[in-house]
């Protein structure tokens, strides 16, 4: 299957989520909410990686690679706090859209030090996306 397939099987999980997580933090603190998402996030992600037989390249990773894996961990779980607590104060309606302006910030990244080519149909679409979240917030 296509990278555009699993694109769109993340945005759906990432609307069930937006929702599901609005009604898992009422009365809950942010934090621990997060907390006890991460572990079923990793109980389940192991439990796939080990079914799969994936764990047997754990020794030949390189040391750039977990590193980069790591960062990419702790960016992950600011944004799930950041998500969380965003969500226990507002909306999902309106939290969800500018939790999306992560978008045009990869954009940005990925051009700049991915190297990544852009075009102006790829840019306008971007700011198209901006301009609607910004537009939920009122």
């Amino acid at each position: 299957m296509s990278w555009l397939f699993y694109a769109l099987l993340s945005a759906a999980f990432a609307a069930a989520t937006a929702i599901l997580a609005k009604v898992g933090v009422e009365g809950v603190p942010s934090t621990l909410a997060t907390a006890l998402r991460t572990v079923v996030i990793l109980a389940f992600a192991w439990g796939i990686a080990l079914a799969r037989g994936e764990h047997h390249t754990l020794p030949t990773l390189s040391r750039r690679t977990l590193i980069f894996l790591a960062l990419s961990g702790v960016a992950t779980g600011l944004s799930w706090l950041a998500y969380f607590r965003a969500l226990q104060l507002g909306p999902a309606s309106r939290v969800a859209p500018i939790d999306k302006l992560s978008l045009a910030l990869t954009l940005v990244l990925a051009v700049t030090f991915l190297k990544e080519p852009w075009s102006w149909k790829l840019v306008l679409g971007v700011l198209l996306m901006v301009a609607g979240a910004l537009l939920t917030l009122k």
